[in-house]
């Protein structure tokens, strides 16, 4: 046995890392000096996604156009239905 002293109370002490594990439970680890999440959940100097991130809007599934685009199909679908329905 080692006679080393161990000094875990201020990590002990610390904030933990406010991300839900994939499990559904808290992360355990603690958060970073000045943010609320621990270096493997977006606490570690740049991680996350680059400011004005032009990534997030490539496919354009998301734009305003193609939103409104979706909802018109989904009324005529419904639309559709509904006249099946009394045909039968």
């Amino acid at each position: 046995m080692s006679d080393h002293t161990r000094t875990t109370g201020a990590m002990r002490a610390s904030p933990r890392c406010g991300a839900k594990t994939r499990s559904g439970g808290a992360c355990r680890a603690p958060a970073v000096r000045g943010k609320k999440r621990c270096r493997m959940h977006g606490g570690a100097k740049g991680s996350g996604a680059p400011r004005a991130n032009r990534n997030a809007r490539k496919h354009g599934r998301f734009t305003r156009d193609a939103i409104e685009e979706r909802r018109e199909i989904r009324e005529l679908l419904g639309e559709v239905r509904k006249v099946l329905e009394e045909l039968k």
